[in-house]
């Protein structure tokens, strides 16, 4: 496993990637409404990133991915590629954004809702992101991979909503998916023990129903097996002497 240590003035252009790729979720937000496509909210971001931050959409052209972000609506548990979907009201959606700024990348994805959600999905998206922060109160230097996933695991699963397996998190730097891979279930003390400078995602894909799920014939868009709801919330974060310092949080997050 090749795991890279960020040297101080390349967790400084992490630091940078990380709050643009916040601030296109800042942005985008005000636009998820029913009746707009989540090719047009793919259009306004691509142009924000592009245009006003002279930065580059990582997404677009990745092994073939068409788009420059990824759009997640309802089942779709990750990878949803943006098209002609016209939000409903209730939708719930996961919109996940990833830049590249001077060779370095920023890695995040928000919950957002079109108009009103019915009781589960925000139940659900308030599990996912719960989850998401328990998984990153176990980052810090020394500590191990698999405390992250089992404070995961531990929350979803007393909720009684189940632990997507098959995707996870990523260390991430100048490559966009590099190691470790960072699970989302696990035991404690066990796995990669994590170093000072290291810098990855916690991502956890939570779903209403079973964990299961299956790949659509386009290749890249995964859905619950069950049609039951997922969400999804994500944060790079870089792993410090005394703790860990989340590098994507947005002007209204923790």
């Amino acid at each position: 496993m090749s795991v890279t240590i960020k040297t101080p003035e390349q967790q400084e252009k992490m630091r940078v990637a990380g709050r643009l790729a916040a601030d296109v979720l800042d942005m985008i937000g005000g636009y998820v409404k029913p009746g707009i496509s989540t090719d047009e909210l793919d259009r306004i971001c691509h142009e924000y990133i592009t245009d006003v931050q002279d930065a580059i959409p990582a997404p677009l052209n990745y092994k073939g991915f068409p788009k420059s972000i990824c759009t997640s609506v309802n089942h779709v548990v990750c990878h949803g590629i943006p098209g002609d979907k016209i939000l409903k009201a209730g939708d719930s959606i996961n919109i996940d954004i990833t830049v590249i700024k001077d060779g370095f990348h920023g890695d995040t994805s928000r919950m957002f809702f079109a108009g009103k959600p019915n009781i589960q999905a925000k139940r659900l998206s308030e599990i996912a992101f719960e989850s998401m922060w328990l998984g990153i109160e176990e980052l810090g230097h020394g500590k191990r991979l698999g405390d992250i996933g089992a404070a995961v695991q531990k929350n979803v699963e007393r909720n009684r909503f189940s632990v997507v397996r098959e995707y996870c998190g990523h260390g991430i730097g100048q490559v966009f998916h590099e190691d470790p891979q960072v699970l989302h279930y696990g035991k404690r003390d066990t796995g990669l023990e994590l170093r000072e400078g290291m810098t990855l995602t916690i991502e956890p894909m939570v779903n209403a129903g079973k964990a299961n799920v299956r790949l659509l014939p386009d290749g890249w868009t995964v859905v619950t097996k069950d049609h039951s709801l997922s969400a999804q919330w994500e944060h790079t974060c870089l792993i410090t002497k005394n703790g860990f310092e989340v590098l994507t949080l947005g002007a209204d997050s923790r």
